[in-house]
C-alpha cells in the first residue's frame, strides 16, 4: 500500500480524545477538555427552533446568511469601534478552527514561513505544515507568559508569511496588552507580512481587563484576520459557527479556500448566533464574571492542596506547577496518575508544544458547576493528604 500523508499520519489521536477516554473509562471528574458543563442562553435554542421550522433547510449563501454576516458587523463595531463592510468583509464559517483552515490555505504557498506562538491550540502545527509551510515557533515562558521580543523579532525573515496570534491566549490564560500588539504589528509591517488572529475567547477576559484585537492597530486593518467563535461565546460548543473579519481582498481569497472545504454551515444554527449576537450581550458579557468567580475558587483550592497555579488572565484554563507536591513524574504521567488514584483529569500542557520539552504544568478547566469544582479539589486534596 502507498503511504499516506508524510505529515497528518506522523500525528497520533489529540490529547484530548486520549484524556478523554481514560476518563470515561475511570468514570472521573474530566477537567481535561475545555467544555462548559452548562449550556448557553435559553433564548438562543428557541430562536434555533425557530429557524429551523419557520426559515429554509437548504444551501444558506457560502459567505453565511444576511443575519449574521451584519450581526458580526454590528458586534465588530459595538466592542471595538471597527467599521467592517458586512458584504464584503465578514465571512461565517463551520467553528473557528474551519476558519483557522481556511486562512492558512488562503495564503501560504509551499517554502513560506509562518510564526506561531507556543504553547498552543494543537491544531495549529498541522494545518501550517499541511499547507506547506515551514513553522517557527517562539516560546512564551511560564509563570508571566510575556512577549520574547528579542526572539519573535529573530523568528521573521523575507520569508514570514504570516504570524498566527491567540489572544486571549489557551493554554496560557494571557491576554495580549497594547504595547505587545504594536511590537508584532510594527514587525509585521517591516516584513510585510499578515496574522491570523485566533480570538475566540475575546469575551473571556477577567480583572477588569479588555481584549485588544490587532485588527484595530494602525496599519493592521489590511493584514489581519479576525476570528471569533460563537461555541465559545455562547458556551455552546457543539455549535460549530465561527465567522471572520478582513479586509475584502484578503476575503476574497479565504472565501475560495472556505468554498472547498466545507462551503457553507447550517443556516439554522447561522441564524440563532445571530439572534443570540444581538439580543443576548448582557448574557455572554456576564459570562466572564461567572468564570472569573471559578477561577478564583479554582485557584484557592490548589494552592491549599499544594499546586502552585499561575496567573489565568481568560479562557478557561488554568496551568498548575505539580511539582512542590513531590511528584516526580512528566506531566503526562502525573495526569493518569491522578485520573486513576484520585479521580480528576487534567491535561498535560506538555501536548500543547510542538516541541514538548515543558514537562512541569497541567492544564485544569473550570468552565464547570461550582459544585464540580468543589469534588474535584476535595477528591485532590483526599489523594495527597494521604
Amino acid at each position: 500500500m502507498k503511504a499516506a500523508n508524510s505529515v497528518l499520519s506522523g500525528y497520533g489521536t489529540t490529547v484530548f480524545e486520549v484524556m478523554s477516554r481514560l476518563a470515561m473509562e475511570h468514570e472521573t471528574i474530566n477537567l481535561g477538555q475545555g467544555f462548559p458543563d452548562e449550556d448557553g442562553p435559553e433564548s438562543i435554542k428557541r430562536a434555533l427552533d425557530q429557524a429551523t421550522r419557520e426559515k429554509p433547510n437548504q444551501y444558506p449563501p457560502m459567505l453565511g446568511v444576511p443575519e449574521l454576516r451584519q450581526a458580526v458587523a454590528d458586534h465588530n463595531r459595538r466592542f471595538y469601534g471597527l467599521e467592517v463592510d458586512w458584504q464584503s468583509e465578514v465571512m461565517v464559517t463551520s467553528g473557528a478552527t474551519e476558519a483557522l483552515a481556511a486562512s492558512i490555505l488562503a495564503l501560504i504557498e509551499p517554502g513560506d514561513e509562518a510564526i506561531v506562538f507556543e504553547p498552543l491550540y494543537d491544531s495549529y502545527v498541522p494545518m501550517l505544515r499541511r499547507a506547506g509551510a515551514e513553522v517557527k515557533l517562539v516560546r512564551l515562558q511560564p509563570p508571566a507568559w510575556e512577549l520574547p521580543r528579542d526572539e519573535l523579532a529573530a523568528a521573521f525573515s523575507d520569508r514570514t508569511k504570516l504570524v498566527l496570534l491567540n489572544t486571549p491566549m489557551n493554554p496560557t490564560g494571557k491576554v495580549f496588552e497594547r504595547d505587545e500588539l504594536r511590537f508584532v504589528a510594527g514587525l509585521l509591517e517591516r516584513f510585510d507580512a499578515y496574522a491570523i488572529c485566533d480570538e475566540v475567547y475575546e469575551h473571556l477576559v477577567f480583572d477588569s481587563a479588555s481584549h485588544i484585537p490587532l485588527i484595530t492597530l494602525p496599519g493592521m486593518r489590511e493584514r489581519a484576520i479576525r476570528i471569533g467563535s460563537a461555541g465559545k461565546t455562547f458556551s455552546m460548543t457543539s455549535w460549530k459557527v465561527g465567522y471572520i473579519t478582513a479586509a475584502p481582498a484578503l476575503m476574497g481569497v479565504i472565501s475560495k479556500a472556505h468554498q472547498f472545504l466545507v462551503f457553507t454551515t447550517p443556516s439554522n444554527l447561522q441564524r440563532a448566533v445571530a439572534y443570540g449576537l444581538d439580543q443576548e450581550e448582557p448574557w455572554y458579557t456576564a459570562l466572564a464574571h461567572g468564570l472569573e468567580r471559578k477561577r478564583d475558587l479554582l485557584r484557592d483550592g490548589l494552592t491549599d492542596i499544594g499546586f502552585e497555579p499561575l496567573h489565568c488572565g481568560s479562557t478557561y484554563f488554568m496551568n498548575a506547577d505539580f511539582r512542590p507536591l513531590g511528584f516526580n513524574g512528566t506531566d503526562e504521567e502525573f495526569c493518569r496518575h491522578v485520573t486513576i488514584e484520585a479521580g480528576v483529569t487534567v491535561l498535560p500542557v506538555s501536548a500543547l508544544y510542538a516541541t514538548p520539552d515543558v514537562n512541569h504544568l497541567v492544564r485544569f478547566c473550570f468552565c464547570k458547576r461550582e459544585d464540580v469544582l468543589h469534588e474535584a479539589l476535595d477528591r485532590l486534596a483526599r489523594h495527597f493528604a494521604g
